[in-house]
Formats: C-alpha cells, structure tokens, sequence
C-alpha cells in the first residue's frame, strides 16, 4: 500500500462576515479536494494538545505521528536539523527571524518576505556580534541562531503579534537579558546595511531588526520505520518539515523551485512525492502558501493559493497514484487553522480526509471545517492518523 499525505499549512480557518459565514476553504474552488471527500471518509483531527501552542512544529509532529508531549522540545532545533546544524549537550537553538519594526509595531514577521541572497548578506554582517558567531543563514526571513544561554525565556512568536505593539512581547523572563541584547546590538548594523538602504529605495520593507523565539534543545525521536514499519519521503520547501523528517528518519527531497511560498514549484513537489513513492511506503507532502496568506491577512490570496493545492497538488497527486497500478490511500488535512481575521494560529480541530482502497466512504461529499463535523471517522487525536492511514 502506497501511503501520501498532503498537507495545507494553515488552509483551515474561521467564519467570515465578508464570505457571508463562509471560510476560505468552504468557498474556494477545490474539485479535487472536494471528490476525496465523496470517495473517502472524513472527520477532525486535534493536532495541538492541551497545554502547547498551536505552531506548526507542534501540529506537524503530530500528524508524522510523533507525540509531543514526548518529543517535543521546540521548533528551531527541528530547524536546525534541516540546516545540517549539530546540537550538542547544553546547546540551545533560536529561530531568528529578520522582520520588520517600525514606530516599536511588528510591522512584518518577515521583512517582506526578504529574498534569499539578500538575507544571507545581513546575516554574514550580523555574525560578528553572535556569541561564537553561531548565527546560520537559512531561507528568506528564517534564520538559527545557537546559544548556551536562554532556554527558559519566554518568546513570543513574531507572526503572533502582525500589527501589535512589539513591547509588551520582547523575551522575558529566565535569560532573557542576552535574547534582548542581542536584538538591540542588530538594530544598528542592520539599519546602515546597503541591502536595507536599497530595499528601502524601493519602497520595500527593510530587514531592520531581529526577534529570537521557538527555541530549544536538540529532540531524542525514535525512527518513521522504528514506530510504524514504514520508510517515507519528506517535500516541502521548510525547514521546519524537513527537520522533522531528519530525526525521523525520512528521506528529504530536494526539489528546486519549491520556495514556501503561492509561487512555489508544484509540478517539481508532485514529481518529487510520486518518484519517492517508488522506493518508500509513505510521502509527505507540504505546502506552505496557504499559512502565509494568512499571516498576511489576505483573504483573496489565501482563496487562491488553496485554488492552486487543488488544481496542481491535489488532482495530478490522484492521476499519478491512479496510474501506478499499486494499492494507495491519500490523507489530506491542514496541520492547523491560521484565521484571517487574527493572522496567526489557533488550535482547533482540522478538518481531514482519507481516501483509497479499503476505505468506507462516509455521506460527505465537501471538504471543509464544518462538512468534517458530520465525517464518519468523528473526532480524532491526530497522533493516530498515520495508524489509520495504515491500518
């Protein structure tokens, strides 16, 4: 049996005055989506437990089936996996962010979404003033820094706080002074940084702070194979995913173009998931654009970018496994709700999917938060998905 999951960040959401009660996902245009729904079986999947905050890290762990109330122990060192960074004993990750501040708001979590080259040219500048100069450059606004210093401070999300005052949400508490100092020594570098002053000529938002969260040490998981029996394949354009694939085990797929964002390679990410699927059991594919959207509070691009999971993800993911001449079941969830009308995450149940051989299809015949409530599978701890899309 050949197992694919594809995963929405952020595609749930809730009810819109402006769709008329509707969400995104209830009034996207979505076929294919919406044919898994009447060929599968449906039903909502808690992915955040009590007691932790509904991130990404948090969600898609337990989806890939990992616990977190055993293996969680924060999202940068997930990151720092993927970047190939080595955490030893007492090390401490950050996810270190280049975002935006102006007139003390969080103006934008990621700096406008900083091109790539342009981030690394700060984060080079930046280096020098890095304890043992262990800042890493990684994609666009996502950045590591590694410290042995600051794992109890409290640290708030930056795409949390879209639009907010930043004063009340600077690191606190237990080791928070070096997070604080650190933020304050960027501010000047990153202000007179050719790349800012460029950006700023064209009419483009400057990467003129940084802001240190998620962190954490290194996590003890045992393998994908180990738990489950099965090997799998890791596509996303995410550090985070893919550092969850690196302690699990999964063979990560490079696929270029795949940028995280509504323009990301779709084609390439398919090919890469149905080629994995020739060698492995299992493929995991992540899209990222919804969540963006969100974060953004952009409603018609958060329509779009589920538009295009559908057209591009969805429906050739299908014609492929169909054409495979092997025995498949696909599951389709987001790993969280990110509402638009407050621009981050929250921890609701997520609408899912399971459909292919063996599965009893249940009288739904839409994909959506409130068509899921009625889905033969009721309501399940999402940690059990891999096991059901197995069994």
């Amino acid at each position: 049996m050949k197992l694919m999951v594809i995963l929405g960040d952020g595609m749930a959401d809730l009810p819109l005055g402006e769709l008329q009660g509707k969400t995104p996902l209830k009034v996207a245009k979505k076929p294919n989506m919406d044919r898994l729904a009447r060929l599968g079986r449906s039903g909502l999947a808690l992915t955040v437990p009590d007691g932790f905050p509904p991130g990404s890290d948090v969600a898609n762990l337990s989806v890939v089936g990992y616990d977190p109330r055993r293996y969680y122990t924060g999202r940068a060192p997930l990151e720092a996996a993927s970047m190939g960074v080595h955490l030893d004993e007492g090390d401490i990750a950050f996810r270190c962010n280049l975002v935006t501040i102006g007139d003390g708001i969080m103006r934008d979590y990621s700096a406008g979404h900083i091109s790539t080259q342009e981030a690394r040219e700060l984060i080079e500048a930046l280096k020098p003033l890095m304890p043992k100069e262990r800042l890493y450059a990684g994609v666009s606004y996502r950045h590591l820094l590694v410290l042995q210093k600051g794992a109890r401070a409290v640290c708030t999300p930056p795409h949390d706080i879209s639009d907010q005052p930043v004063a009340g949400h600077l690191p606190q508490g237990e080791g928070a002074e070096v997070l604080l100092e650190l933020m304050e020594s960027a501010k000047s570098v990153l202000a007179s940084h050719p790349v800012n002053l460029k950006r700023i000529r064209e009419n483009k938002r400057p990467a003129n702070a940084i802001w240190l969260w998620g962190q954490g040490p290194g996590p003890s998981m045992p393998s994908f194979l180990s738990l489950y029996g099965l090997t799998g394949a890791m596509i996303s354009a995410v550090d985070l995913l893919r550092g969850i694939a690196v302690y699990a085990g999964l063979d990560v797929i490079e696929v270029p173009g795949a940028t995280g964002t509504i323009d990301t390679n779709y084609s390439g990410k398919v090919k890469g998931a149905l080629e994995a699927l020739y060698r492995h059991d299992f493929a995991y594919l992540h899209v990222e654009a919804p969540d963006e959207a969100s974060h953004e509070g952009d409603l018609e691009g958060k329509i779009r970018a589920i538009e295009l999971l559908d057209q591009r993800v969805v429906g050739p993911v299908i014609e492929g496994l169909e054409k495979s001449g092997e025995d498949w079941r696909i599951l389709l969830l987001p790993d969280h709700a990110t509402p638009i009308s407050i621009k981050t995450h929250i921890r609701d149940p997520v609408p899912f999917v399971i459909m292919g051989r063996g599965i009893e299809p249940d009288d739904l015949d839409r994909f959506d938060e409130q068509s899921a409530k009625q889905g033969g599978y009721g309501r399940v701890d999402a940690t059990a998905l891999v096991r059901m899309l197995a069994a």
